[in-house]
């Protein structure tokens, strides 16, 4: 090639494990992001995913900058529930690779994964192209789809829309979830040039679900070039809260009173509306009973472990922040009544805290601070990731916000987890965000 890319790294033998599988393909391509669809097209044509795709399964892509894995988990869900063999990719993982790739809910397995792997690998030397970590994962999992003929896939983008590789399969269904700015390096620096790329994933003809009330006009020339049919919240559905047991959702044709998930009402309302719009059977029946067991690991997912109380939040920008906050004012207040019944002592918030560099740690963190939340203490160290914020990067964000002696750094998030369990009280909530990476290592630090 005349990019000189291709790596002299040995592809795994037949004895490889799921984890020398992943370390070799970290190491196959110059840049850990490469964005654009030339190099993967002809190996997943090779493989006939696309084909597969196109043929078999109604497909179902979502982008956005906050909310997509929300989005797709309550789409599966509700597809699942309908009895459609459903297919759910989702990226970054928490804890096991495997989380991306399900099939009914179920993770599916190492060897599954493996095998994947050995057939993407020799389409790709087949080609003679190199493709990255992502573009090769991907492509697995397109893959293993397709031979478990499934009958829905619900794919979410990894970054932006047009050049994403999710973006190889034509889908029948879009969903936009929002936009904000984020990953300004790779999609710019505005919403309209973020928007265009988001875009990106229409078709001719297709249907747009668009989950915010602000559209660019970027988005909106995209929906006239390709006479697609969008569906906007606050324009051709809605949703308002009732309870704590339940919501309503009312577009033109239809009322509903719901079983209020786990998860943001936001996010669900735009699925319900994708599944809806779609040309699939999901009965009412189907609906309750995938709000009534969606979940997703790290948004907003309250557990208790090691005597304490932790929230963990995958909240990595300002937006995603906002989407927290929302929630997590009330729980707050909710939780304060709580403890006030078993303890005299006041609760207060304690912060477990680490992001990558490469995102607006400054945003995040002023908006934290300014919250009007009683964090009394904040515990950051850097995570175990190449783009990771090192402790002085954090530490040099927060001492504008607070004081130098509410900042405690340790070397690693699992001293960090651990400082945090010694130095809180049994009615304090720990708020653990920033990064999926951040999560990631806190539950593995306290093994749940």
């Amino acid at each position: 090639m005349s990019d000189s890319l291709l790596s002299s790294t040995q592809t795994p033998n037949n004895e490889a494990s799921l984890t020398e599988w992943l370390d070799y393909m970290q190491q196959i391509h110059v840049s850990a992001i490469d964005m654009g669809l030339s190099r993967v097209l002809p190996v997943a044509e090779a493989l006939g995913v696309v084909q597969s795709a196109k043929d078999d399964a109604y497909v179902f892509t979502v982008a956005g900058t906050n909310g997509k894995g929300s989005t797709t988990a309550v789409i599966a869900q509700m597809c699942q529930a309908a009895g459609y063999k459903t297919a759910l990719y989702q990226s970054p993982h928490l804890s096991v690779f495997n989380e991306r790739v399900r099939i009914n809910g179920e993770m599916v397995s190492d060897q599954t994964l493996i095998e994947a792997f050995n057939k993407v690998e020799a389409a790709r030397l087949q080609c003679d192209l190199t493709l990255s970590f992502f573009e090769m994962t991907t492509l697995a999992a397109l893959l293993i789809f397709a031979e478990a003929d499934c009958d829905v896939w619900v794919l979410e983008v990894g970054l932006g829309g047009r050049l994403d590789v999710v973006n190889i399969i034509d889908p029948d269904m879009a969903v936009i979830t929002n936009i904000g700015i984020d990953h300004v390096d790779w999609l710019g620096d505005n919403v309209e040039a973020i928007g265009a790329e988001k875009a990106g994933i229409l078709r001719e003809g297709i249907t747009l679900v668009y989950g915010s009330k602000d559209m660019p006009n970027s988005v909106l020339q995209a929906i006239d070039t390709h006479q697609a049919t969008c569906y906007q919240v606050g324009q051709n559905f809605d949703y308002r809260d009732i309870d704590s047991q339940t919501w309503q959702y009312s577009n033109a044709s239809v009322t509903m009173q719901l079983p209020r998930p786990a998860l943001s009402l936001t996010n669900t309302a735009n699925a319900l509306s994708a599944v809806l719009a779609s040309s699939l059977n999901v009965d009412m029946q189907a609906i309750e009973q995938a709000l009534q067991t969606v979940k997703l690991a790290g948004r907003f997912d309250y557990r208790e472990a090691k005597e304490r109380h932790w929230l963990f939040d995958v909240a990595h920008n300002e937006q995603g922040v906002e989407f927290l906050l929302k929630q997590l004012l009330p729980f707050w207040q909710q939780h304060l009544v709580n403890q006030t019944r078993d303890s005299q002592a006041p609760a207060t918030i304690k912060m477990l805290f680490s992001m990558l560099g490469d995102k607006d740690i400054d945003k995040v963190v002023q908006r934290l601070t300014e919250a009007g939340l009683p964090i009394s203490e904040w515990f950051i160290a850097e995570i175990d990731y190449p783009r990771a914020a090192s402790t002085e990067q954090l530490q040099g964000v927060l001492v504008s916000y607070i004081d130098e002696t509410q900042i405690h750094e340790f070397e690693r998030l699992a001293n960090a987890t651990q400082a945090v369990i010694n130095a809180s009280q049994p009615q304090d909530l720990i708020v653990v965000c920033g990064s999926f990476h951040t999560i990631g290592e806190a539950l593995t630090a306290l093994d749940i």
